[in-house]
């Protein structure tokens, strides 16, 4: 009686202990299962999106909704339409929602290694916010899908690049023919015998120079060395010069011959009009009319005399008559 006596309480002990394990373990599930749903917003205040696509492939229940990497919705329900077009709705939380707008764009990118990504773009986040169950077309950006158009653009350019270094090919021609090029600049004359083709071509182009500064040479030497074109006219200049001035000198004779004429006719007025006045005294008017001829003729031999000289110094000549009154 007293074993049994002393071993109950040893159970009852154990079966409290036991229970309270229990409760507490299940108090941190309970605990654990709630974080996870705080953590993951299950009670967070959301606005619906609805995402619409021809293909949801790659896409499941729980994906996030990246905004520049960092996730501001969840795929809450994958369905499909009756018009054949997968909707996805998205669960927006209201303190993330304002990064997205009317003009914002989603896309759905699926890469060759890693997995499918949601991503939302809003290039202008001044436009009017999204508003709750909007329904937006879903891009998809799949790069599988490309590969066999890459194949095929490679595989085009490799045959272009097989066409442009086959033998045949006008690029081998090219180089064939630059490589001639090369080879005759290499020659005697360098670039000018790759220019013109052959030695015998650049030589004869050499000699033309040759000759052509020959030519400008002696053309020099002809024009303004000793007793060239530049100098003989030069010193027909000079005396040019030389005839002008003399005729210059012969001028200003002439026109002091000119003036003494003049005052001669003058005299010779101031006579006939005192012979005119003084009609009774002809004797003596006839002799001052003779010592005034003689005087008239007197100058006008002089003048005579200055104009054969002009002529003769002066290669111009010219008629010049003098009418006596």
């Amino acid at each position: 009686m007293t074993d049994t006596t002393e071993a109950s309480p040893d159970l009852t002990h154990i079966e409290r202990r036991a229970k309270g394990l229990l409760l507490l373990m299940a108090a941190l599930v309970a605990g654990f299962v709630l974080y996870v749903m705080v953590a993951r917003g299950v009670f967070e205040s959301t606005q619906q999106l609805v995402l619409i696509s021809d293909d949801s492939e790659g896409v499941i229940v729980g994906m996030d909704l990246t905004f520049s990497g960092f996730p501001i919705g969840r795929v809450r329900r994958i369905e499909l339409a009756p018009d054949g077009m997968a909707r996805m709705v998205v669960d927006v939380p209201h303190k993330q929602a304002h990064w997205l707008r009317s003009s914002s764009i989603f896309t759905l990118e699926r890469g060759m290694v890693g997995d499918t990504r949601i991503r939302a773009y809003s290039g202008i986040l001044g436009d009017p916010p999204l508003p709750p169950d909007a329904e937006r077309t879903l891009l998809r950006g799949d790069t599988s899908a490309e590969v066999p158009r890459l194949i095929a653009s490679a595989r085009a350019l490799l045959e272009n690049l097989e066409a442009m270094t086959g033998t045949e090919s006008p690029l081998n021609a090219s180089l064939g023919q630059l490589k001639t090029t090369t080879e005759r600049m290499n020659g005697r004359y360098g670039v000018l015998t790759g220019v013109m083709g052959s030695e015998s071509n650049a030589k004869q182009i050499i000699q033309t120079l040759e000759r052509t500064n020959s030519l400008l040479a002696k053309a020099e030497q002809r024009m303004f060395g000793s007793g060239g074109l530049v100098d003989a006219t030069q010193v027909t200049l000079n005396s040019t010069q030389a005839t002008m001035n003399s005729g210059k000198a012969a001028l200003e004779q002439l026109q002091n011959a000119i003036g003494d004429t003049r005052n001669t006719l003058k005299n010779v007025d101031a006579v006939l009009a005192e012979a005119q006045a003084v009609g009774a005294n002809a004797r003596i008017a006839s002799t001052d009319l003779g010592v005034l001829r003689a005087e008239v003729e007197a100058s006008l031999r002089r003048l005579s005399q200055l104009t054969d000289e002009i002529n003769r110094k002066w290669p111009f000549a010219r008629d010049t008559e003098i009418k006596l009154p």
